[in-house]
């Protein structure tokens, strides 16, 4: 069986460091904590959990709680799933269908008690309702909305993402861009923060910002994404360029604009916002921005371990930076 002293041998560190990274008792260094990290998989380590928890009195088990499980939300469990694991515990998924009463309920007194923690992407819940939740157990919160201050909060850049990939279509020459599904007023804060980006971009680049160019979608569906398109190419509207509020809808702009024999990059520009890996391998590939999956989940497993460890730790709310990925949809 291999032991903690073997796993501090092979990374050439002290067993209480070792015990330090996987306990996350103290901070340690990323570079040490990587070292362990890989000598724990290389070696097969395995923590006594049962024996750990006892001692703890904690589960082993972290809840993410999310809208649903399609395009963005499933690479983001995934990348949440490999922290929470490499730290020696289990994640456990949950739906809301972006319900309040559903988001609610994940995190009511009695469902909290099954988890060390939760990390929820909240969405129908405001903030007076975020605040009326109380439980015995640590919350970090993603997403856009506005929060109480007392919880830690992990969100994107939106409006800077929105901007960039705004901005790149009209370096590369669109001038009539379309913000498809970036639409104010839908009760999501992120779809209102990309259109901000889409209007700072225009504003920088000295354009006017019609808003006969803002197509609403409803909710974020392939069919709603292809229907919206085809209506406004339909209506002679003239546009050379689309800014996607998300990847899903970007691709499927995609498909709506070859049906329509349009042709991209040749007559209209794309991007979308998700950087999702099926946007790289369907041609001619969808520019997108990437919203960081995997800092948004370390600094939320971060920030969750650090609350299990001081409940009375001051809250933190970071921001993730983003980064534009060019592909052919944009060449």
């Amino acid at each position: 069986m291999v032991t903690m002293s073997d796993v501090a041998r092979a990374a050439g560190v002290s067993t209480m460091t070792v015990s330090n990274v996987l306990n996350e008792r103290r901070p340690v260094g990323a570079p040490t904590r990587e070292r362990v990290l890989a000598a724990v998989e290389s070696l097969g380590y395995q923590v006594n959990l049962t024996a750990r928890n006892l001692r703890a009195g904690r589960t082993g088990t972290v809840a993410l709680i999310v809208p649903s499980f399609f395009d963005y939300y499933s690479e983001l469990a995934d990348a949440v799933a490999r922290e929470v694991e490499a730290r020696g515990r289990h994640l456990v998924l949950e739906r809301t269908t972006a319900s309040a009463e559903q988001e609610m309920a994940s995190v009511s007194g009695a469902r909290l008690q099954l988890y060390d923690g939760v990390i929820m992407s909240s969405v129908g819940l405001d903030r007076d309702e975020l605040d009326r939740v109380r439980g015995p157990k640590p919350i970090v919160l993603l997403g856009e909305r506005d929060v109480p201050e007392r919880f830690d909060h992990v969100r994107l850049a939106n409006e800077a993402g929105a901007q960039a990939a705004t901005g790149h279509l009209i370096e590369r020459g669109s001038r009539r861009v379309l913000a498809l599904g970036a639409t104010p007023g839908d009760g999501h804060a992120m779809t209102t923060d990309r259109r901000v980006g889409w209007e700072q971009a225009h504003r920088e680049a000295g354009l006017d910002i019609d808003p006969r160019f803002v197509v609403p979608i409803g909710d974020y569906s392939f069919e709603n994404a292809r229907a919206a398109l085809l209506r406004v190419i339909d209506s002679g509207l003239a546009f050379d360029g689309v800014f996607a509020a998300t990847d899903v809808i970007g691709l499927t702009a995609l498909g709506a604009l070859h049906e329509r024999g349009l042709s991209v990059p040749g007559d209209v520009r794309v991007a979308g916002f998700d950087n999702l890996k099926v946007g790289g391998f369907i041609p001619p590939g969808l520019t997108s921005i990437d919203p960081g999956h995997e800092a948004v989940a370390r600094e939320a497993v971060r920030l969750l371990h650090r609350r299990m460890d001081d409940p009375d730790a001051p809250a933190e709310h970071v921001s993730v930076p983003v980064q534009l990925v060019v592909r052919g949809s944009t060449r």
